[in-house]
């Protein structure tokens, strides 16, 4: 009889560490950022001002860099830095990342903070590259340098 308590108790134990493992990436779950995605994206740029005759190239930019999540990490670069958000912004120049690695951190911002569902400081960053640097700052600009597909269907 003791053997049996014995594995009705590890049983109880071993589906109590399986619910707090679904309980911590339930809550985790968020911070896996969102997936946009062409036409959110374009509305929200909107709403925070980016020029409409922009658009059509921040979400073809957009959609080869990170398929329109916001939540990516790119694997890391020859550098050993790493890329981060919906438009894969590098940083070595222009974020912190968490691990305190030095970074120019030239939109001063956590990294982090390009991986969150307000796409707020991905796009100001991404501007601050774009006037800085213009559009062949990103290496999938080649898919985005021509005629590209109307975002008026959008709104």
């Amino acid at each position: 009889m003791t053997a049996r308590l014995f594995l009705i108790s590890l049983l109880e134990i071993v589906n109590m560490k399986a619910f707090i493992v679904l309980l911590a990436l339930a809550f985790a779950a968020p911070a896996f950022g969102r997936t946009m995605n062409r036409c959110s994206l374009a509305r929200e740029m909107a709403n925070l001002g980016v020029p409409r005759d922009q658009l059509n190239k921040w979400t073809c930019i957009a959609e080869h860099e990170s398929s329109y999540r916001t939540g990516v990490v790119g694997p890391e670069n020859y550098n050993g830095s790493n890329d981060y958000g919906i438009f894969q912004i590098n940083d070595y120049y222009w974020c912190q990342p968490a691990n305190g690695r030095f970074s120019y951190n030239e939109c001063a911002l956590s990294c982090n903070a390009l991986l969150t569902d307000d796409i707020t400081n991905s796009v100001r960053c991404a501007q601050k590259i774009q006037r800085q640097q213009g559009w062949t700052a990103w290496s999938t600009w080649k898919y985005c340098n021509g005629a590209l597909p109307s975002i008026n269907d959008c709104f």
